[in-house]
């Protein structure tokens, strides 16, 4: 199996995890589901970088680095920007790099203005409800042979 590279992307609050509403979102922080991806990409033979801000514009740049620093997938968790980002989605259309789009909550559980996702239609594949395994879950999706 040839060595993939996979980004990472948190959006915003996701540096809070572990103690912001860990009903929703779980006990775990933000550094502890990134070892664990970056572990198992090691493990496995992949590289992985993750990244989180809280500034949409700061994730646009992230991605449309991709242009130049280009990886063979990406995982994101939008977060908030899931409902409102049109400037994320088309920054990933532009780089045209599969993505898993990841959310640790079952946003479809939650209040109505979660439902909707300008991302879930262009991805190629959506996460949603399983804490940070769902993060895993993407990764193991991304690196099958």
């Amino acid at each position: 199996m040839s060595a993939k590279s996979i980004l990472v992307i948190h959006g915003p609050n996701l540096n809070m995890l572990g103690t912001r509403e860990p009903a929703h979102y779980g006990t775990l922080t933000l550094l502890d589901i990134n070892t664990a991806l970056t572990q198992m990409a090691k493990q496995d033979g992949h590289m992985l970088e993750a990244f989180q801000s809280n500034a949409e514009a700061e994730i646009v740049t992230k991605i449309q680095s991709l242009m130049v620093n280009r990886v063979d997938a990406l995982i994101i968790n939008p977060a908030a920007f899931t409902h409102t980002s049109v400037a994320i989605r088309d920054a990933i259309s532009a780089v045209n790099i599969p993505f898993i789009e990841v959310h640790l909550s079952n946003v479809y559980a939650r209040e109505q203005f979660r439902h909707h996702s300008f991302f879930s239609d262009i991805a190629i594949g959506v996460i949603s409800g399983l804490g940070a395994e769902g993060y895993f879950a993407a990764y193991r999706y991304i690196t099958k042979p």
